[in-house]
């Protein structure tokens, strides 16, 4: 019978989804939200786009949206500066930081493109103009609109490139059944886009936890509750799904836009709260919710400073730096209706409750940072035993190493025949085994008794042995 064999030397095995895995017991999964480092550019703007890196200019570019498309720089990533870019007049004065003509189609995603030969095409971008259309530029501010692309999409979507496959991904919005959904569209050479193809929506557990998120947010007083509150059994919809591509898997964090009220005609739409969750896929067409669908960005308590208390949407996909820890960008929006709209439904009881200023509408929202250590998404964790199995691959000689959390406890790893099971002699047997995996590691190297001895002519497997323990995740690395 033929083996359904992993590769744990191409890429590490993440505990997102059981691909890798044969089996489990005694474990569940964790999901690790990383830790948010506050606002970064305030005064209510938004961005669906992620910085970018420039060599040429050996400093970060952010697009974002405010009066037109705006421009920022920064050398770390956190610190921004906004330049005067003389190019158009706002206002009676063109020292502002304006990239793009605020009277044409807005600039809603932008990424700089390394692997095109053409430097005319260095910068790729999708406009919103209702659906979304396409340009190419040399520097980002001077853009050749490609009138051929028109890719179908209501008001939302996010857009990168996949190293993985090597084609451009549009992911934009449009309606289901299941109100609003993401669809797919995908392009080889920026000319020609797919059409778009339903790859995610929300379901029936989207809308028991939509019923249950509001009532928390209603029953707990440090949050702050939209102005239209209506009790009517709303359904959850998913507001837009940015994408990352990440050892050979899809990440997305989908924005679950959760109602509270509908807002009378003409503004026919909702009062809600937004969160960020995520889910995985390893074809871009089947996705898995991850550790029951807990937030991976959720929103704050109000207290007048946290910009996250309303709604919350990535900018683009997560960067992943040199040192392999990942950046996520995203929008922190503070307020969940206008002024006018809180006097008028709901007399202002809830702005005088918690003390809201008028600043706080007039900033809005703020573009932020979070960041998690390198692949820990999420983890698989052992009480006082728990087992995984992984599936099997074939091992030539290089070491292993795991991603893990041992400080309180401890993690064994035996190697088994992968058609009979049993553990290698030398690698796990009663009175050989080694010593224990130990301590808080990113990239902790596995030591065996017989370590020089690691090449392997039939495929193996991987049982690990987890004793208040958290792994996060393991690969195969050459010797050095």
């Amino acid at each position: 019978m033929a083996l359904d064999l992993i590769d744990p030397k191409q890429h590490r095995q993440l505990f997102l989804d059981e691909h890798h895995l044969e089996s489990t017991q005694g474990t569940t999964q964790t999901l690790h939200p990383p830790k948010k480092f506050g606002p970064l550019i305030n005064g209510g703007v938004q961005s669906r786009s992620a910085p970018i890196w420039n060599p040429e200019k050996d400093l970060w570019e952010w697009w974002y949206m405010g009066q037109g498309a705006r421009y920022a720089t920064s050398r770390d990533g956190e610190h921004w500066e906004k330049p005067s870019l003389g190019l158009y007049e706002w206002e009676g004065s063109k020292d502002n930081n304006i990239a793009c003509d605020p009277n044409g189609p807005g600039l809603f995603h932008i990424i700089r493109d390394e692997h095109d030969s053409d430097p005319s095409r260095r910068y790729k971008a999708l406009f919103s103009s209702g659906d979304r259309q396409a340009g190419v530029s040399p520097d980002g501010f001077n853009w050749t609109m490609l009138n051929e692309i028109s890719i179908p999409s209501q008001d939302e979507s996010q857009f990168c490139w996949d190293p993985q496959t090597e084609q451009y991904l549009a992911f934009v919005k449009q309606p289901t059944e299941w109100g609003r959904s993401v669809w797919l569209s995908t392009s080889k050479d920026f000319h020609t886009f797919s059409d778009p193809t339903l790859i995610f929506h929300a379901d029936e557990t989207d809308w028991e936890n939509c019923r249950r998120r509001v009532r928390n947010i209603i029953d707990d007083p440090t949050f702050i509750t939209p102005p239209i509150i209506d009790d009517v059994d709303y359904f959850a919809e998913v507001y837009n799904m940015a994408v990352l591509p990440y050892q050979g898997l899809y990440i997305g964090f989908p924005t679950i836009f959760n109602p509270f009220g509908a807002i009378p005609p003409p503004a026919t739409n909702f009062t809600r709260i937004n969160q960020i969750e995520m889910t995985v896929s390893r074809d871009l067409h089947h996705w898995k919710r991850i550790a029951n669908r807990t937030p991976f960005l959720a929103i704050e308590p109000f207290d007048g400073v946290n910009y996250g208390t309303s709604q919350l949407l990535m900018s683009g996909p997560p960067i992943v730096r040199d040192n392999g820890e990942i950046w996520a960008y995203y929008n922190a929006l503070r307020m969940p209706g206008s002024i006018e709209m809180y006097r008028r439904f709901n007399r202002s009881k809830e702005l005088f409750r918690l003390g809201v200023a008028q600043h706080h509408f007039a900033d809005a929202g703020a573009l932020s940072l979070a960041k998690l250590s390198p692949d820990r998404f999420a983890s698989i964790d052992g009480d006082e035993i728990g087992t995984v199995i992984s599936k099997p691959f074939f091992w030539r000689g290089e070491d292993l190493y795991l991603n893990a959390d041992a400080r309180w406890g401890e993690i064994y790893a035996e190697i088994q025949d992968a058609e009979s099971g049993k553990p290698l002699p030398g690698f796990w047997v009663p009175g050989e085994e080694p010593p224990p995996f130990t301590g808080d590691h990113l990239h902790g190297k596995y030591a065996w008794k017989r370590q020089h001895d690691l090449v392997f002519e039939k495929p193996v497997r991987l049982k690990f042995y987890l004793h208040q323990a958290r792994l996060y995740s393991y690969w195969l690395e050459d010797r050095v």
